[in-house]
């Protein structure tokens, strides 16, 4: 039933490559990796091809840490499907580095704080800051932004896929204004107890330079959940 839900989804977004195949529209793969040291601390390994902001396209690779505060039940029962146990939290902190490839360079240093909010009818809020502190080539830039998105775990029959639809803003320092809205449709499928399953769609407006760029992407993420008490 997972394999049959996640091909069908893989299917829709095909289709929707192909339907936007006449505007600027790339494939942008992705690995997540993460390891859970104790209740409230984990570690995260990042890979993907990103385009944020209208940047060019780079593969950033990276470290991350996660510290958590305390599960809230409401959370957990809005979540209880979900093997991402961050989503639990009603805050989780982040910073991590990042090496975007690209002529030349970037380091990054990623700065996040994300809450979680439970609301009916069973839908899982987030509100995601974020701070990305760049040096490329001797230069420094920044910039801010704020993700909110909403989830809905569904049931089918024992399976629990997960649709999400989000919107992400950016204010650049280079640009002095908001210069990047994402929009982000797509859909967690679990696979057993370690693996999941993230396609999606995209959809960016950069007005940081002149003339607007509208851009489309077709994404693929792949989720790891590792433990140190459990790693296989």
């Amino acid at each position: 039933m997972a394999l049959r839900t996640y091909w069908l989804s893989f299917a829709v977004l095909t289709g929707s490559f192909a339907a936007v195949s006449a505007q600027e529209t790339q494939f942008l793969p992705e690995l997540d990796v993460y390891l859970k040291l104790n209740e409230n601390v984990r570690l995260v390994g990042q890979a993907k091809d990103t385009r944020e902001g209208g940047d060019p396209t780079q593969l950033a690779i990276g470290p991350s840490i996660e510290l958590y505060t305390k599960p809230l039940v409401r959370l957990k029962r809005v979540t209880s499907f979900d093997l991402d146990d961050a989503k639990s939290r009603p805050l989780v902190f982040a910073a991590g580095y990042r090496y975007l490839t690209g002529s030349p360079s970037t380091n990054r240093l990623e700065l996040v704080a994300t809450s979680h909010f439970p609301t009916k009818p069973g839908l899982l809020l987030s509100d995601r800051n974020r701070s990305d502190l760049d040096w490329s080539n001797g230069n420094f830039k920044w910039r801010y932004r704020n993700k909110l998105a909403v989830e809905k775990t569904l049931a089918i029959r024992s399976y629990h896929p997960a649709p999400y639809a989000s919107v992400e803003v950016y204010y650049e320092s280079q640009y002095e204004k908001w210069s990047t809205t994402e929009v982000y449709v797509g859909c967690l499928f679990p696979i057993k107890k370690r693996f999941e399953l993230d396609p999606y769609y995209e959809h960016q407006n950069n007005t940081g330079k002149s003339p607007n760029r509208q851009l489309q992407g077709i994404g693929l993420i792949l989720n790891m959940y590792l433990s140190t008490k459990n790693p296989f």
